[in-house]
């Protein structure tokens, strides 16, 4: 008979925001896959927890799914756990939970917390829902593909940023989104958590220490500008707070039109 594979949310970040449920579960296994063994064996160890474990990361996630799941075939109950937070949201995860059950292998959820809900809620922001986009593809050109189908997101849109990409990953969200409103919110549930209101035009958080969220508003309603001339389209949207460099550009987009026509119409604003 198969066991059972158990998803298995861990804190991100005080080690007391784990569930009864999740140390239940982790004392019951055969064996805990995690990413990092080091890492994980801090917090089992402050929870008596023995069971063996098996590295399990993105740079092999599918030979490691395939060993995991013949282990769950011959019987062995896994719980698979990250670094932080739960598996397979922007962590490994997702294959292994697809070939388990495509395996005819059980799958369940020991939930726990995320960053996303957790920075979320400590946003304060009001209008609703929200465009979860994780970590931005390192490749500009792949960059750019992501975020041209979320620029008229009127959902605010978040993303998982470390912190040595911080100021850099703003700037191009600058470039390519125009200035917005966002939030960075960083080290969730630890000493120094912290949430920075600031738009990404003057992005400034201080020295970037520990893994942040971004929370980037979500595109303005689009207006009619029919009825506009493109030099006052121009100045409609830079009276509502874009620069004149991003006015032209949105002009551009918005009308499908070459941005020096429109630089050119625009010359005395």
């Amino acid at each position: 008979m198969a066991g059972t594979l158990y998803i298995v949310g861990t804190p991100i970040g005080n080690l007391k925001d784990i569930t009864y449920r999740a140390v239940e579960t982790l004392k019951s296994v055969d064996i805990i896959a995690c990413e990092d063994t080091r890492h994980s064996r801090t917090l089992l160890d402050a929870y008596g927890i023995s069971a063996p474990l098996v590295s399990y990361y993105k740079q092999k996630e599918r030979e490691g799914s395939e060993q995991l799941v013949k282990k769950l075939l011959d019987g062995k109950n896994i719980a698979l756990i990250t670094d932080a937070g739960m598996p397979a949201i922007s962590d490994p995860g997702a294959i292994l939970v697809s070939e388990a059950r495509n395996s005819g292998v059980t799958v369940t959820v020991v939930p726990g917390p995320t960053a996303v809900a957790s920075a979320m809620a400590l946003s304060g922001y009001l209008d609703g829902g929200f465009t979860f986009l994780g970590f931005l593809p390192e490749k500009r050109k792949d960059k750019v593909a992501v975020l041209s189908e979320q620029k008229n997101n009127p959902l605010v849109l978040v993303f998982y940023v470390s912190p040595h990409d911080l100021y850099s990953q703003a700037e191009f969200l600058y470039s390519e989104l125009g200035d917005r409103k966002v939030w960075a919110v960083k080290e969730i549930t630890k000493m120094f958590e912290r949430v920075t209101e600031t738009t990404l035009g003057a992005f400034d958080v201080g020295e970037a220490k520990g893994e942040y969220v971004l929370i980037v508003e979500g595109a303005p309603k689009e207006k009619d500008f029919s009825g506009l001339s493109i030099s006052e389209h121009v100045k409609n949207l830079m009276d509502g707070g874009l620069s004149k460099k991003d006015a032209i550009k949105k002009v551009a987009t918005d009308r499908n039109l070459p941005k020096n026509d429109v630089y050119q119409q625009a010359l005395d604003l």
